[in-house]
């Protein structure tokens, strides 16, 4: 019994891949097109596609072309080409923009670039392009039942943005012993605070921004520290104007001392 029943198996997988490849060597587009959506329907996107492929020059402007676009550029979408899908659904929505289906495109488009998007220390215009088109998403379709998974993808792009950005700031000031850069490195956090006011580095940053002050002050030749040594007792006050019991409270006391003793010093010799 269980002979048999491999054997019709076997017998309905050759029958199977003898159809298909019939269809795919012919000419009768409709038969492709049956086909392709029985296999599209069925989660067998690649050999759908594949069909889809060679039809689709030749319904347009056809009553089908509408359902057979859908497919061929969700089947990209289904079998991980990205950067095919997006532009595949970019050309469906442009086509279609009165489809039913037309949110569930551009969203999977939008979240085709998401998918783009690389780990926070690689460059990230691709993120940049990801949010950008999940941002004109959310705009453009605020009705849609996606809108929620839309919002919740670009805040995760976001955060990545985020983190980069304090991490290229953070760097001029850890990189080293010799190649810190702690004016460039208080420029960095003061652009990463006004860009993102409520990030959760905000703390972070502000703690560095006073030390990259802090050590720009103790290090510097005596006729610029007391300009730099202003500087960073105001990046101290603002530090703990924001966050009065910051986790840095300790450090940033210690520092704020040596920093008045400077002050006084040269308050002395003047």
């Amino acid at each position: 019994m269980r002979n048999l029943l491999y054997i019709i198996t076997l017998t309905l997988v050759f029958a199977s891949c003898s159809e298909y490849q019939d269809v795919l060597k012919n000419d009768d587009i409709s038969a492709k097109f049956k086909l392709g959506a029985e296999l599209f329907e069925s989660g067998k996107f690649d050999k759908a596609n594949r069909l889809f492929l060679q039809i689709v020059p030749r319904y347009r402007g056809k009553p089908q072309a509408e359902k057979l676009m859908y497919m061929h550029s969700k089947a990209y979408y289904e079998t991980n080409d990205f950067y095919t899908a997006n532009y595949k659904m970019e050309q469906f929505v442009e086509s279609y923009p009165q489809s039913e289906r037309v949110d569930e495109i551009a969203f999977l488009a939008a979240e085709s670039y998401y998918f783009l998007s690389p780990i926070y220390s690689k460059d990230q215009t691709e993120t940049i392009e990801a949010l950008t088109k999940l941002q004109d998403f959310i705009n453009r379709y605020p009705n849609s039942k996606y809108f929620d998974q839309a919002n919740s993808l670009a805040q995760e792009l976001d955060i990545k943005l985020e983190k980069k950005a304090y991490e290229i700031a953070l760097q001029y000031n850890t990189t080293g012993p010799f190649h810190r850069d702690y004016n460039s490195a208080i420029t960095a956090f003061n652009n990463f605070l006004d860009n993102y006011p409520g990030s959760i580095y905000r703390e972070d940053a502000l703690f560095y921004k006073f030390d990259s002050a802090y050590k720009l002050a103790v290090n510097s030749v005596e006729w610029k520290q007391q300009d730099r040594t202003e500087k960073a007792l105001r990046f101290y006050k603002s530090l703990l104007r924001n966050f009065p019991d910051t986790k840095y409270l300790s450090q940033a006391n210690l520092m704020h001392e040596k920093l008045k003793n400077i002050k006084n010093n040269i308050i002395q010799k003047s």
